[in-house]
């Protein structure tokens, strides 16, 4: 610091207001009469005021910060070196002279003025480097930035930090010049020097008077009901409208002009915030090597967005489809530096892959979320079912053992509950595995695979079959995932931009719903409240109207569903069912201490030398493609499963 010229300059300007301070408490308290005995005192005492004062505003970091930035947060520090070092020299006068003579007076207002001096000198500096900065960029511009009119809905926090923003960057392509609020109390103020206009049911009006060219909703609606009411306002207007991330999209909670977006459905679906454990998710987490697989899939990559705020050590990336892992891959490489991550192309069926894997990172934590899940085709094709989703997991569980991964967490689906359909049953398979395999259950059987390769490696290199494992197995049961590959939204949105129609199976098919934001965040809870063989379920609230999101999706579009864009009724698909459940029959649900998690208990633990019986009968029929078999076999295993045999 000081080599740095703007420091002393600061330094300097520093040490001329506090002495103009002093000056005015003096001047003030004898008016204005500063000669003889007065002026005296006056200049005696202030070396002792710039010894005490300078190097506690030192000490009390006003000189590190970075002063175009100033905030209230630096406002706050000034106040409070100023009320330490104004005691100090008090103090000090006590105990040197027991302060006869002085005026208690002067030192009040010497610590008034002191604190608003130096408080006004940091925010002329931060308005000076601003106007300086958006001169330069004006100045650089060859022509002038075309700012749209901006009228924002709600006048709250968000909001003030949009406006900040705009105020502070000439440079961004909105203008705002209005705002509209539900409350009636706040019309008439303003924020930043931006007029609240009135409330949000008249918005059509405001926004003709303001000539508003975009309507940005800038507040958090968690209600469902409110966000609809507001969409539809907004929608009358007949302007472009756009919305703030939700909380559980911005990591950090950081909002900017540069988040905002379309309106999608999951806006309108009214999820609450989570609250994440932040401690007890570090416990497991931080300085920890974690594996994904399917790390390039929709919840896989918002896995790996919400790691990074636990700082694990290394994020191993395993992914069979290239693109995806690429993808997700360039995204935490170039967006969040720093990362430590390591990208693995290949299958879980591929085992002597997942023993080098294993072996050479070492994995603390595997997050288990790849799967083929799109029912349709997985009833076509069950033998994929059967070596992806079953048997993949069963050899990753394995790899887990033996090289010691302290937790697993297997991401389940609703669709494992009663299953009508090869996917949900290959998934309810996955579980029991995961309950088998549990170290509080576990026989000691492994699978052949896992035999064959230890008798056929070098001896340096067979890997180790434990009798006994410490691994916590745990698994988290959830619905739909919006944008997730074979969601339905991606797919009408599509049919919406084409003008239709939007093709729905049944009039009353329902689905739960949660975003990939929701769900990752519940993984990682999860995974902290685990001790070994529970089934998490996931509170998911009430089942949404397959048929009502197709409606509400034209809407989002300004068009009006059944007269603009017709909604067709294809009938059930293979496999498919009304509505999905997520508790079994039989299953016991218990809530936990947190309230967007249950656990279900009391499920009869299934052996894992039997299930390996059963699952050696199903290679069998999966290797020479006997679809009948394969279902009859999964039946075997899972009672409860309903197939069809048609397909």
């Amino acid at each position: 610091m000081a080599k740095n010229p703007k420091f002393w300059l600061v330094l300097g300007g520093d040490a001329v207001l506090v002495v103009l301070a002093h000056y005015l408490a003096y001047a003030i308290r004898f008016d204005s009469m500063l000669h003889g005995p007065v002026f005296g005192q006056f200049a005696g005492v202030l070396p002792l005021i710039l010894a005490v004062k300078l190097p506690t505003f030192y000490l009390f970091g006003l000189y590190r910060g970075m002063w175009r930035y100033t905030s209230l947060n630096d406002i706050v520090h000034i106040a409070l070196a100023t009320l330490f070092s104004s005691a100090l020299v008090i103090l000090l006068l006590v105990f040197g002279v027991h302060f006869l003579g002085f005026s208690r007076s002067v030192f009040i207002l010497d610590g008034i003025f002191t604190f608003g001096c130096i408080s006004c000198h940091r925010i002329l500096i931060r308005f000076v480097c601003q106007r300086i900065t958006n001169g330069s960029e004006g100045f650089r511009s060859a022509e002038p930035v075309e700012q749209k009119r901006l009228l924002l809905v709600g006048a709250g926090d968000a909001a003030a930090r949009l406006l900040r923003e705009l105020s502070e960057n000439n440079r961004l392509q909105y203008k705002a010049v209005g705002l509209v609020d539900d409350d009636p109390g706040r019309t008439g103020m303003k924020l930043f020097n931006v007029p609240v206009l009135g409330l949000v049911e008249d918005i059509g009006e405001h926004a003709r008077r303001a000539r508003a060219q975009e309507i940005l909703i800038a507040t958090v609606v968690i209600d469902k009901a409110k966000m609809r009411r507001i969409v539809g306002l907004c929608q009358r207007t007949q302007l472009p409208f756009k919305v703030l991330p939700t909380m559980g999209e911005l990591i950090n909670g950081r909002v900017s002009i540069r988040t905002i977006r379309d309106i999608s459905f999951k806006d309108l679906l009214g999820r609450e915030e989570i609250r994440l454990e932040q401690d007890r998710i570090g416990q497991y987490l931080t300085g920890k090597t974690v594996l994904i697989t399917g790390a390039g899939g929709s919840i896989g990559s918002e896995l790996c967005r919400q790691l990074l705020r636990f700082s694990p050590a290394l994020i191993v990336l395993f992914d069979a489809s290239e693109e995806n892992l690429y993808n997700v891959q360039m995204e935490l490489r170039h967006e969040h530096e720093g990362v430590q991550t390591v990208a693995i192309l290949g299958k879980v069926q591929d085992l002597r892959l997942l023993n080098a894997v294993f072996r050479q990172h070492r994995p603390a934590v595997v997050f288990h979320t790849a799967a083929y899940k799109h029912v349709p085709l997985v009833e076509r094709n069950p033998w994929q079912a059967v070596y992806n989703n079953i048997f993949g997991t069963q050899l990753l569980m394995e790899a887990a053992i033996v090289h010691g991964v302290e937790r697993f967490v297997l991401v389940s689906t609703d669709k494992a509950v009663r299953p009508t359909n090869v996917m949900g049953a290959s998934k309810r398979v996955t579980e029991l595995l995961m309950l088998a395999y549990n170290s509080s259950c576990w026989d000691g059987a492994f699978s052949p695979a896992w035999q064959r390769m230890q008798d056929q490696a070098p001896a340096d290199q067979a890997p180790l079959v434990p009798s006994r494992h410490a691994t916590r197995f745990m698994g988290v049961r959830f619905g739909n995932v919006l944008g997730s590959s074979g969601s339905v939204v991606p797919l009408f949105k599509r049919q919406i931009e084409k003008g239709g129609p939007v093709t729905v199976t049944h009039p009353e098919v329902t689905r739960y719903f949660m975003s990939a934001e929701e769900a990752a965040q519940l993984i990682l809870q999860s995974g902290s409240m685990g001790e070994g063989g529970e089934i998490f379920i996931l509170r998911m609230g009430e089942p949404v109207k397959i048929a009502d999101m197709a409606r509400e999706l034209i809407r989002l579009t300004g068009r009006e569903p059944d007269s603009e864009i017709e909604i067709r009724f294809v009938g059930l698909r293979a496999g498919e069912k009304l509505y999905e459940e997520l508790i079994t029959e039989g299953e016991g649900i218990v809530d936990t201490h947190h309230e967007k998690i249950m656990v279900l208990r009391g499920e009869t633990m299934p052996s894992s030398s039997v299930l390996s019986g059963q699952l050696e009968h199903l290679a069998e029929q999966a290797h020479v493609l006997d679809s009948r078999g394969i279902k009859e076999t999964l039946r075997s295993i899972v009672p409860e499963y309903q197939p069809d045999f048609t397909v």
